[in-house]
């Protein structure tokens, strides 16, 4: 294998960053406090929604909506098999069904036509997702919640910075939960955040984010603060630390930057690829704007003389990072034991995931970088 010189992804730091986070080291307080409020207060005025919830990652941002919705046995909530596995599994670990429907050609979200067709009397939510950051079609689908009293819950993992037909995703549903892992748009090295318009969601998300407690650490040590509390209800453990908050506001700062940088990226990939007749390229909208959070690509398997796995495989070699967004759920072995799915069952998820290929995508990426790895695609393409 090469030595890889152009990784899939390049986290993006800087002084203020470090100095953030080094200013908590030497606060002395390190976990959730000030720099958590300021971040909560921050997301909220960048995303529109009053109220936001800094949590540990968009996993608990979801759980801790459906927890909240009192989400249960009995219940079911429709969403892609064209995601990650966080995305199922909170529905599952929430003792719920995940009812899961195909996803649209042209940009691998969920389809909104089958969602009506898959609601029961037991449906209380759908959960839809915004791959690579492209938004779905959310005027149709929370038509489709008013129409039948569910609750629409965005995994946003990819979002951040979204804007669907000039709204920022964060505004539009119900709750909207966002992820700032290492490889996302803006980091917080590991993090998340579900912002809503709901009061009483978001009072009853801080009370289960940790343990359902009525006070938390910072009101109970600060000066001033008392040592007792209750146990509301049985909570969890989801809080973010100060440490990660500070990185996430100087990264927030900087977002619309990173945003900037990235959609430059994908023009150059545009510019390069557009008349590639072995790939399919990314589809966008002019009435949303994206992030660019992954540039996703196609491979013809059908037609090119190399597949999918043997692009991956030979961009490796040649020193060049890839991933593959998503491995649809109903592959994996957990989801195959719950005998519910089986391989045929989502043929355009399917499809997309048989030929899909993520190429280098981060701000710092050069338009030379860029330009090689299009060199290195077109050479495994036209041997």
């Amino acid at each position: 294998m090469a030595e890889q010189r152009i990784p899939f992804v390049r986290v993006e730091l800087d002084e203020s960053d470090i100095s953030a986070v080094e200013g908590v080291l030497r606060s002395g307080w390190l976990t959730t406090a000030s720099q958590v409020k300021a971040l909560e207060d921050e997301l909220a005025a960048y995303t529109g929604a009053p109220f936001v919830n800094a949590v540990n990652s968009a996993t608990a941002a979801m759980h801790l909506a459906l927890a909240a919705w009192d989400l249960g046995p009995g219940d079911e909530v429709v969403t892609t098999p064209y995601t990650f596995t966080a995305t199922a599994n909170v529905i599952i670990h929430c003792g719920a069904e995940p009812v899961l429907v195909d996803v649209l050609e042209h940009d691998a979200n969920i389809d909104p036509e089958l969602i009506e067709r898959a609601i029961t009397p037991r449906t209380r939510a759908i959960l839809p997702v915004h791959i690579a950051g492209s938004p779905c079609d959310m005027d149709a689908i929370m038509d489709i919640g008013r129409r039948h009293s569910l609750k629409v819950l965005e995994d946003a993992a990819h979002a951040i910075g979204t804007l669907y037909r000039g709204r920022p995703v964060g505004s539009i549903s119900d709750a909207a939960a966002f992820s700032f892992y290492a490889n996302k748009t803006m980091t917080t090295g590991e993090g998340g955040a579900l912002a809503t318009s709901d009061e009483e969601l978001s009072a009853r998300v801080r009370r289960l984010t940790l343990h359902g407690m009525s006070r938390d650490a910072w009101n109970r040590y600060d000066a001033g603060g008392s040592w007792r509390y209750d146990i509301q209800e049985f909570g969890f453990k989801d809080n973010l630390t100060d440490i990660a908050a500070a990185l996430g506001r100087t990264q927030l700062a900087r977002l619309e930057s990173f945003i900037d940088e990235r959609t430059r990226v994908a023009q150059r990939y545009f510019a390069n690829l557009r008349d590639e007749e072995h790939l399919i390229l990314p589809t966008f909208s002019e009435e949303h704007r994206l992030p660019w959070h992954l540039f996703m690509v196609r491979v013809r398997n059908e037609s090119s003389p190399a597949q999918r796995d043997d692009v991956i495989r030979q961009l490796a070699e040649r020193g060049i990072g890839t991933s593959v967004h998503f491995i649809p759920l109903h592959y994996h072995t957990a989801y195959r034991n719950l005998g519910r799915w089986q391989v045929g069952d989502f043929p355009i998820a399917e499809r997309i995931f048989d030929g899909e290929v993520s190429l280098p995508m981060y701000p710092g990426l050069s338009d030379t970088e860029v330009d090689d790895v299009c060199a290195a695609l077109r050479e495994i393409l036209h041997p």
